[in-house]
């Protein structure tokens, strides 16, 4: 079974995959991540955002990896280094749209996206998991909630790692990242014509977890039925 859940920054996409897939015993791969990890790692190497080619032999030379831990949270690790800390900072934030924008940056982290999912039980999260990634998955489900609360559950989570932000600026950056990845020419964010739409802004994750084990197990259904 392959479960796919996209939607726009702060929507609860990363959370809600996680819980899902340890309920469900499912492979959760983080898709927004390995976008961040490829970001981050330009940064580091002075690699210019601008430079597509530049990027595209970085993102092919880099081993990235989804470990999952005892407790059930994902450590992110780059030719071997944890970089599960570095690549949430505003920073990464400010800039992973463009990075994620250039194609055959796309297709390289696709590539590897599919081989990961490719004959397993996974929970897919990002922004064209259902679309391009896994278009074939038997649950697609679009993740929508207001921007500002969108912005609010950001700035809380940057608080908690103790950065600073205002909130109108989280919004505003919120907003610009919301139009570059609707219109970006590679793999737009819009929910899979058969995606189920689930609105967070007023559940907490566990109504929210709720709502998509209903859909989930209405999936299974269709399903076994379609199979007798």
């Amino acid at each position: 079974m392959q479960i796919t859940i996209d939607g726009p920054a702060g929507a609860g996409k990363s959370t809600l995959a996680r819980m899902l897939a340890n309920q469900l015993g499912f492979l959760y791969i983080d898709t927004g991540a390995m976008y961040r990890t490829v970001t981050y790692m330009a940064l580091q190497k002075g690699v210019s955002l601008d430079d597509e080619d530049a990027l595209q032999r970085l993102t092919a030379s880099l081993s990235i990896e989804l470990r999952r831990q005892p407790d059930g949270t994902q450590k992110v690790y780059c030719n071997g280094s944890d970089v599960s800390e570095e690549i949430r900072t505003p920073l990464i934030s400010q800039n992973v749209s463009k990075v994620a924008m250039y194609p055959r940056v796309r297709e390289e982290l696709v590539r590897l996206q599919r081989q990961m999912a490719a004959s397993k039980d996974v929970v897919m999260d990002g922004r064209d998991a259902g679309t391009v990634i896994l278009p074939e998955a038997q649950c697609k489900i679009f993740l929508v909630a207001s921007l500002e609360e969108r912005a609010r559950r950001r700035m809380v989570e940057l608080q908690q790692k103790g950065f600073r932000q205002d909130f109108e600026a989280i919004k505003d950056e919120m907003a610009k990242r919301d139009y570059l990845d609707e219109h970006r020419a590679s793999s737009p964010l819009k929910p899979a014509p058969d995606a189920v739409i689930v609105d967070t802004t007023a559940l907490s994750p566990e109504e929210t977890l709720a709502a998509i084990i209903e859909v989930y197990q209405e999936k299974v259904k269709e399903i076994n039925n379609k199979n007798r």
